[in-house]
């Protein structure tokens, strides 16, 4: 099993480096430079074309983009993401400020989404062809196929401006500091409800209906049939025998879900004004900020990689059967 772990992390370093090298070369390709932003930006203070200059030589911005690359990337390998364009602070300090609100809100979202699909997905396959499997087969077709963003903005015009249950934006709300701990904590939960619930229901429909199908096909295998004809109650056979087998290509599933979710989250961020990752490249690709934008693609490509790493050990640890050793020949 450690090999095989090694042996993915190994193949993921150069996967990270074509990614990273693609990505330096589009985006420095692009007509202008991150000093063009900052001089259209000054325009009205009539900023000295000698002080544009001398941050282009500040930050390398002169020099050709082989030269730029290859300093880039000896500085990325001594772990130097360099400075902010547009915040003048060190990248990794900005990483580390936002990366917690981003994971709080993407694993939020993947529980979520594997809760609710699970149960849905029980509910629909054990009544199956009825009303409410009908019911809920077209509601996971509907709300899978509604855009994230349309979905936010009109949950927001319901839920905040119309009925003002819940916030807008923002991760709490401007008298947090008075509050007491308890509150605090009831605070938080109250701001996640929408993000969240948007991140993560368009996922959590596809996974109803995966397992609804993976749950269908292990019911009519014959060690479920043994089971009930040994007598177990009905509970039983689903959740210890079904349900247990019906899960192992969900794991899988779950490892393909986070980077989606990751991707997604850069739009939520940004229609819920939170102060993760997603806001941070939003921003840095607006402003030409190019070690931010490098930064955040590499700690995406890094947590896509761990996600798969980890389904491929559940998926192992779900089924004893699955092995990613060589057996030896006998």
């Amino acid at each position: 099993m450690w090999r095989h772990i090694l042996k993915r992390l190994a193949q993921a370093i150069p996967l990270i480096w074509g990614i990273l090298t693609i990505t330096f070369f589009i985006s420095h390709m692009a007509p202008g430079d991150p000093m063009d932003m900052y001089l259209e930006q000054q325009r009205q203070r009539q900023v000295d074309p000698e002080i544009i200059e001398l941050l282009r030589q500040k930050y390398g911005l002169d020099l050709p983009i082989h030269v730029q690359y290859v300093k880039w990337l000896g500085n990325v390998v001594k772990g130097d993401f360099g400075e902010s364009f547009r915040y003048r602070r060190p990248v990794l300090d900005l990483i580390a400020e936002r990366i917690p609100y981003t994971l709080q809100l993407t694993l939020l979202a993947l529980l979520f989404s594997t809760s609710l699909g699970i149960i849905i997905g029980i509910v629909s396959a054990v009544k199956q062809y009825s009303a409410l499997d009908k019911g809920v087969t077209l509601g996971s077709l509907i709300i899978y196929s509604i855009p994230g963003f349309w979905m936010a903005l009109m949950l927001v015009l319901v839920f905040s401006v119309y009925l003002g249950w819940l916030p807008t934006s923002q991760t709490r709300s401007m008298d947090y500091e008075f509050f007491s701990w308890g509150q605090k904590i009831f605070d938080r939960l109250w701001h996640l409800i929408l993000p969240v619930f948007v991140l993560g229901v368009g996922s959590a429909a596809h996974k109803a209906r995966y397992v609804r199908n993976r749950l269908l096909e292990v019911m009519n295998e014959e060690y479920i049939l043994s089971a009930r004809a040994r007598g177990l109650k009905e509970k039983m056979v689903i959740f210890k025998h079904a349900l247990r087998n019906a899960m192992i290509p969900l794991v899988t599933i779950l490892g393909l879900h986070l980077p989606a979710l990751l991707s997604g989250s850069v739009l939520i961020e940004s229609i819920f004004a939170w102060p993760g990752m997603g806001t941070l490249a939003v921003g840095a690709v607006g402003g030409r900020d190019y070690p931010v934008m490098m930064a955040t693609l590499m700690i995406s490509a890094i947590l896509t990689i761990v996600g798969n790493l980890l389904a491929d050990i559940t998926y192992v640890a779900l089924d004893p059967r699955v092995s990613y050793e060589k057996k030896k020949p006998v």
